[in-house]
């Protein structure tokens, strides 16, 4: 039987070896020069051009490839599928999170767009104006009163903070893709997940301006603060298509902004 928990560990693995780092690790900037929300900003720096250089040379080019040669609605319900995966996170989140409405919301999206949606190739349950949020257990220790803690860039994963690093493992142990036991078809489709996401990136880079390591940090921690308080901050100025970061289910987070 194929070891089916060795890609389910790799999310928690990096998390920890990169907590260890931390350890060791202070930032060289003066004090008085440093985010208040990215204590680390020196470390997190140098992990942001690790994974810029892996985007470049790596992930970018085959997320062009793979737009160019996948026609537009076999990407839109690849995009569906690996969405339709996430609502039991999201179900089991809001359950967590005393949400119970956005739950049964999250659990009949699952079972309609599983069925009637073929698998969830076919978003069926947006169509019939079945929407929620989308909850992680990140937003649920937010809930819970956990802070946010310190900005954190992590290597692959990308953007973070300490607490939703520390919800990496249970997203990772409620995502279905863990449980496959044929270890070619988990890698298979994890890699098809993470170019199917870059690819949806491509158009959206020229949104980026400046500094890119600061606009993208602060952008997630807009984001996810937003998420974390159902919106109470005001609008979410990242609700539009045109900029529609998704940085929950993104590998390669921070990276997948390169030029």
């Amino acid at each position: 039987m194929a070891n089916k928990r060795t890609g389910s560990v790799t999310r928690p693995l990096v998390a920890l070896m990169t907590m260890v780092m931390l350890a060791g690790c202070a930032s060289n900037m003066p004090v008085e020069d440093r985010h208040p929300d990215d204590p680390w900003e020196g470390f997190n720096r140098q992990v942001f051009a690790f994974n810029d250089a892996l985007d470049r040379a790596v992930l970018k080019p085959v997320a062009r490839g793979y737009r160019t040669v996948t026609p537009q609605p076999v990407q839109t319900g690849v995009g569906n599928f690996f969405s339709n995966l996430g609502e039991i996170r999201t179900a089991l989140n809001s359950l967590l999170q005393g949400k119970p409405g956005n739950a049964g919301i999250a659990t009949s999206r699952f079972l309609i767009n599983t069925t009637v949606g073929i698998g969830g190739l076919w978003d069926f349950a947006t169509h019939m104006e079945i929407t929620g949020r989308d909850e992680d257990f990140g937003q649920t220790l937010g809930v819970w009163g956990v802070g946010e803690g310190p900005y954190l860039v992590l290597p692959l994963l990308g953007p973070s903070t300490l607490r939703d690093t520390a919800g990496l493992p249970l997203d990772t142990y409620t995502y279905p893709l863990t449980y496959v036991e044929d270890d070619k078809v988990r890698y298979g489709l994890t890699a098809l997940r993470v170019v199917d996401m870059r690819a949806g990136l491509l158009d959206q880079e020229e949104l980026i301006h400046g500094d890119r390591y600061v606009f993208i940090r602060d952008a997630y921690l807009q984001r996810r603060r937003f998420e974390v308080s159902d919106g109470e901050l005001g609008d979410d100025p990242f609700a539009s298509d045109e900029f529609d970061f998704d940085f929950d289910d993104a590998d390669f987070d921070d990276s997948d902004f390169a030029d």
